[in-house]
């Protein structure tokens, strides 16, 4: 069987590599450049990532292939998500969520372009990701087989090392750091080892891309971010460049790390980790925006359906119709949001310190309480009489019926 496998060169997908060919199969390792190695290893980078390929061709891939899918990534899913502030349970920026079906879209490109008969994942079967990325398959290639190996008979932690130390598959896992981590521009997710425990505090080696708040610099970074029609851009950028750079100064002042026990796909709790700081930054710039321009009832509607596209991210539901029609929704109210958003990065906290745009809602000569000010206060009285008129007919008729009550019901 010839087998695409969306291979990370990590602990779970390099023991599946070496599984696969043991038995037999023919296997193209897919590896995606997401901007994890620019994080760790400067922009632009492209070492480590060779290096994962290099590694699945000496586990004995009949193929390795590496796609830089950084600008798709960002493109045409990181801003959709920005477009509705996706903040899954009010908290996580949805960054391996979002990755999954683009990881799904490019296992059928590359199936189809190898003449592959399955693809594969290193999923197991407590995660999240077998969901998404199996649906996304099946939503664009329902004819292809995906394969679950780990899901099937799974592996734990210790047993996954033990079978890579055994085979000859080199890992960077040891017994005293386990930790599982997945990454891409919008996000890094840790979790296992000591972070399974939730009262444990997450180590300071469990991160990364960040500085403690409490170590961050006390003066802080001020960012200005410029957004047309709801895009963040950086003149001389592209939307990949932008966000790794703005990962880098959030990063340094302790923006975006989240420690949050969170609801799975699959009905379960589990402790989860994350450092976003570019991705925290952008939707609290992004929400300012939409403040300053959208209509009180436009806010109010959107908060709603803003919730429901994160559980639709989350719960591998990304080809679902009711998520089209959310862009559709989001890039209509993204006609009037351009302007500018300050943001101060201080000590864990990206602060929305100012607001600009040629669409602002905000007339400073009605909400003015100095000279200037334009509102005509004496119309307050009759609005007020005329907005109340519900809950005075309302309490007329409580009054009126606690009269008429008997005794026993009274």
């Amino acid at each position: 069987m010839k087998i695409v496998l969306a291979y990370s060169g990590g602990l779970d997908t390099s023991v599946l590599l070496k599984q696969f060919i043991d038995q037999g199969h023919q296997v193209i390792a897919m590896t995606l450049n997401l901007g994890e190695s620019d994080m760790l290893a400067g922009e632009g980078s492209q070492d480590a990532l060779e290096a994962v390929r290099q590694k699945a061709l000496k586990l004995g891939a009949v193929e390795a292939v590496l796609i830089d899918a950084r600008e798709r990534f960002i493109e045409e899913y990181a801003y959709k998500a920005l477009a509705a502030n996706a903040l899954y349970q009010g908290v996580y920026p949805l960054s391996a969520a979002l990755s999954r079906p683009l990881i799904a879209d490019l296992l059928v490109e590359t199936a189809q372009q190898y003449g592959a008969d399955a693809v594969a994942h290193g999923c197991t079967g407590k995660g999240n990701d077998q969901v998404r990325i199996e649906i996304g398959v099946r939503a664009k290639a329902p004819h292809l087989t995906t394969l679950a190996p780990l899901r099937d008979k799974p592996l734990s932690r210790p047993d996954a090392i033990a079978y890579a130390q055994a085979h000859g598959v080199p890992i960077a896992h040891t017994a005293a750091k386990p930790y599982s981590v997945d990454a891409n521009l919008w996000g890094r997710s840790i979790e296992a080892g000591v972070l399974e425990n939730p009262w444990n505090a997450p180590p300071e080696d469990a991160y990364a891309w960040s500085v403690a708040p409490e170590d961050a610099p006390a003066s802080g970074d001020e960012v200005t971010i410029a957004f047309r029609h709801g895009i963040p851009r950086v003149e001389g950028t592209s939307g990949a460049e932008m966000v790794f750079e703005l990962n880098k100064v959030a990063g340094r002042n302790g923006v975006g790390r989240i420690d949050m026990i969170e609801d799975r796909v699959v009905g379960l709790k589990s402790r989860e980790v994350y450092e976003c700081p570019a991705s925290v930054t952008l939707i609290e710039a992004h929400k300012a925006l939409e403040r300053l321009t959208l209509t009180r009832d436009e806010l109010r509607l959107k908060a709603g359906l803003d919730q429901k596209y994160a559980e639709l991210i989350y719960d591998a539901l990304w080809s679902s119709p009711l998520r089209l029609a959310l862009d559709a929704f989001n890039a209509k109210l993204a006609e009037r949001l351009t302007g500018e958003v300050r943001v101060k990065l201080i000590r864990g906290r990206a602060v929305v310190t100012g607001s600009s745009s040629p669409f602002a809602l905000y007339d400073e000569s009605l909400a003015t309480y100095g000279a200037g000010d334009t509102f005509r206060h004496d119309a307050a009285g009759g609005f007020i009489q005329i907005h109340g008129l519900p809950v005075a007919a309302g309490a007329a008729k409580a009054a009126e019926a606690a009269q008429r009550a008997t005794p026993e019901f009274a």
